[in-house]
C-alpha cells in the first residue's frame, strides 16, 4: 500500500489573494511557493475561474536562482565593481598629481596609461613628461610610438588605439572572446 500525503486544502481567502496577485502580474511559480499551493492547481483554478491579467507591462521574469539569491549575487558584484573603481580612482589620482613616487604609473591599468601620460604632461609640465617618456620606454618598448619625432605625446585617442592594437589578445581575453570568434574586434 502506497502512502500519499493528505491534500493541501487552502481557504477561499487564500485563493482570492493568489488570484489578485496573479492578475496583478505575479508569476505562477512565485505564488505557488509563497502560498504553498500546487502550480498545477493554480493553473486549473485560473482556467476554470477565468482569471485575467490586467493590461500593462509584463512582470520582470524571476531569475532562475530566485529573487533573494539574485539580489545577493547582484550586491556582491556591485561591491566588487565599486571597490575596483575606487582602487582605480586612487591609482589614477596619485599618477595624475605626481604623488605616485618612483613608479609614477604604478597601479594604473594599461588601458588608461595614455590618458594618464597626457594628464601628467599637461598638469605636471615638461620635466615630468620627459621622465614619464623615459620610464615608459624602459618598461614598454612598444610605447615608443606614443611620441612623435620631436618627442611630443600623441593625442589620447591615438594612444588608446596604439595600446589596443599592441594588446589586442589581452583585450579579447578580458572580453571573453574565444579564439577565432568575432575576429574583427578590436
Amino acid at each position: 500500500m502506497n502512502w500519499k500525503p493528505p491534500p493541501r486544502l487552502r481557504s477561499e481567502d487564500t485563493w482570492a489573494e493568489v488570484r489578485r496577485a496573479w492578475e496583478g502580474g505575479a508569476t505562477g511559480a512565485s505564488l505557488a511557493r509563497r502560498y504553498d499551493v500546487g502550480l498545477a492547481n493554480l493553473w486549473r483554478r485560473r482556467a476554470s475561474e477565468g482569471w485575467e491579467r490586467r493590461a500593462g507591462e509584463d512582470p520582470a521574469p524571476e531569475p532562475v536562482e530566485g529573487w533573494e539569491r539574485h539580489a545577493q549575487r547582484t550586491m556582491a558584484a556591485f561591491e566588487l565593481r565599486r571597490e575596483e573603481t575606487r582602487r582605480l580612482a586612487h591609482a589614477l589620482a596619485q599618477a595624475m598629481t605626481g604623488t605616485g613616487g618612483e613608479r609614477p604609473l604604478k597601479g594604473v591599468p594599461l588601458w588608461h596609461a595614455g590618458y594618464v601620460l597626457a594628464c601628467r604632461a599637461e598638469r605636471l609640465g615638461a620635466k615630468t613628461a620627459a621622465r614619464d617618456r623615459e620610464w615608459m620606454m624602459k618598461r614598454h618598448g612598444w610605447a615608443a610610438e606614443f611620441w612623435d619625432a620631436e618627442g611630443r605625446l600623441e593625442a589620447v585617442p591615438m594612444l588608446d588605439a596604439l595600446t589596443l592594437e599592441v594588446h589586442r589578445e589581452a583585450w579579447r581575453e578580458d572580453a571573453g572572446l574565444p579564439p577565432g570568434e568575432a575576429e574583427a574586434w578590436p
